[in-house]
């Protein structure tokens, strides 16, 4: 599979667009996640608050009718009513007094203890009759003293029907002598259980059978709820789906309220959050590819026109200035580049005035050489450390300045070794960014050898053709340089570990070195010797060692000269 080069710009662009679409899906599967929560989290609020609502509800209506069971099997005129047969509207008064302040209705019945209805706010026939006997009256004969509260459904005409029955005996001094009988609608206990935001509702009793609910469905074999539990009982599973499931025990009385609300996202919330999904896709895209091309653009403008000038300087061009007004480190790059070629020039019209001085001439040929490729393959290292690293791509860029401003304000061919140094170890850093764990580098050199006068970048080439050699079939490259003084004479040497070179190549090499001109094409090492031999004579220059797969060693000697380091 061939592999699509890009240029910066579009790699700006593409890698802008790649990063950039991770956090948007992460956001966006963080707010599907977050919307789920909240819905999830809010089914189970209303749940919880549906269900307390109903049991609170509840439980005043079972307290009511609890409480008037009680007084009404003592009241005067019920006991009246049975023992005389007479004034039943005083006991219908009473009832119709309580009843209709109550939000479930009921149906009321007195009884004596012969079966007989004396009292009745309800149509009935035989079988209801006997129906409330069998169901309640029998119950209250087994245990007197009890007020019977019970699960108990009654079909009247009409199509309605009772569905809780609260029974009690009435007794004087000779025992028994008749029953109040209380029978809830189920059609008020419905509308109690209808609360806002909850689906279904359902009350049982304490043998699970359903005393009323709003969903029919949820009603099982003999009328009783047994849901499908799971999760620790707080999910059920009915036929129409999974629910989130709470209970409440009513207070003081053996019933339960049930609330049960879907968990499942309903396909009209899910069909909307799908389109909204797409039209905010849709829409950072856009967004995301505009302002992708807008920064591609603009971070690689100064550069485009940097390598543009660096091109045209190295066809020859020497007005190849640049014009950056960014504001950044690239408009103080552009401002270093441009001192340095007016310098380039200023030192090519110097040399053309001194033509008639060949010596003082060639030498000032051979400083003011000037080789772009560092700066190209610095350049191409700064390109995907601004995407990667801007705090990396912030040092290249001042190191990279460093060594401009070095070449540029220092006057003379010859400067103290320390300041010297200081470039190599700028350029050796620089290179640094560029290989990082495959290069190592160390200087050892003594501090009363860095006061020594020495050319002006005499060890820049020697370390450029160690990394630009030293490379081949090699991953990993070590660099070491040292120094040291005998009978005033400065010897420093490079080495390093590269491929080093065959005996032919070594001895092209020492040949190129003593010719008094270059027909070569390797200029960096001859350069250096020449500037030597012609500032301090022929017993002077480098003397080069290497091995076939072992390294290469470069020394470099010249006379002592002690300079002033705080010059």
């Amino acid at each position: 599979m061939v592999k699509k080069n890009r240029n910066f710009k579009e790699s700006i662009r593409y890698f802008f667009l790649k990063y950039a679409v991770i956090p948007v899906i992460i956001a966006f599967a963080l707010f599907s996640i977050f919307m789920i929560a909240v819905l999830r989290i809010n089914t189970i609020n209303k749940t919880n608050q549906a269900s307390y609502n109903i049991s609170s509800s509840l439980g005043q209506v079972y307290k009511n009718y609890s409480d008037e069971i009680e007084k009404t099997s003592k009241s005067p005129a019920v006991i009246n009513l049975i023992n005389t047969r007479l004034h039943s509207n005083q006991v219908y008064d009473e009832f119709y007094k309580f009843n209709n302040n109550q939000k479930v209705k009921s149906i009321f019945y007195v009884i004596d203890k012969n079966d007989v209805f004396l009292v009745y706010t309800a149509a009935s026939d035989a079988d209801i009759g006997r129906s409330i006997i069998r169901n309640s009256i029998y119950r209250i004969e087994e245990n007197p003293d009890l007020t019977i509260a019970q699960t108990d459904v009654v079909n009247y005409p009409n199509n309605r029907k009772t569905v809780y029955t609260f029974a009690k005996a009435v007794k004087d001094k000779t025992g028994i002598i008749g029953y109040v009988i209380y029978q809830l609608y189920e059609e008020d206990l419905q509308k109690l259980i209808r609360v806002s935001d909850n689906e279904i509702a359902v009350i049982t009793d304490e043998y699970n059978s359903v005393i009323v609910t709003n969903n029919n469905s949820v009603e099982g074999l003999m009328n009783k709820f047994n849901p499908k539990y799971y999760y620790k009982d707080k999910y059920a599973e009915l036929e129409t789906g999974k629910y989130y499931i709470n209970s409440e025990k009513v207070p003081n009385a053996s019933i339960y309220v049930y609330t049960l609300n879907s968990i499942q996202i309903k396909n009209l919330i899910f069909i909307l959050y799908f389109i909204f999904l797409i039209i905010v896709s849709i829409g950072l895209m856009l967004l995301m590819n505009h302002l992708a091309n807008r920064m591609s653009s603009r971070n690689t403008e100064s550069i485009d026109k940097l390598i543009h000038s660096v091109n045209q300087l190295q066809n020859g061009k020497m007005d190849s200035y640049v014009d950056i007004k960014s504001g950044d480190e690239f408009e103080v790059l552009a401002n270093q580049y441009n001192i340095m070629l007016d310098e380039l020039n200023g030192l090519i019209n110097k040399n053309e005035e001194l033509s008639n001085l060949r010596r003082i001439t060639e030498i000032k040929q051979l400083q003011s050489q000037f080789n772009p490729h560092f700066i190209f393959n610095i350049l191409g290292t700064l390109r995907y450390s601004i995407l990667i690293a801007p705090k990396e791509a912030e040092k290249i860029v001042i190191g990279l300045s460093s060594l401009l401003r070095y070449s540029i304000n220092y006057e003379g061919q010859k400067v103290v070794l320390e300041k010297d140094l200081d470039y190599i170890q700028d350029y050796l850093r620089l290179n640094k960014y560029r290989f990082n764990d495959r290069l190592e580098y160390s200087i050892n050199i003594p501090e009363e050898i860095k006061k020594a006068y020495v050319p002006k970048l005499f060890l820049q080439a020697v370390i450029e053709n160690s990394i630009k050699y030293g490379y081949i079939h090699k991953d990993k490259l070590k660099i070491s340089e040292e120094g040291h003084l005998d009978g005033g004479i400065l010897t420093l040497e490079v080495r390093d570990n590269g491929n080093g070179m065959t005996l032919d190549q070594l001895q092209k090499v020492r040949e190129i070195l003593n010719q008094p001109e270059n027909l070569s094409e390797h200029t960096g090492l001859y350069n250096i010797h020449r500037r030597i031999v012609l500032l301090y004579g022929e017993e002077y220059g480098i003397q080069i060692e290497s091995t076939l797969g072992v390294g290469t060693n470069v020394k470099i000697t010249i006379p002592y000269e002690e300079g002033d380091t705080d010059v």
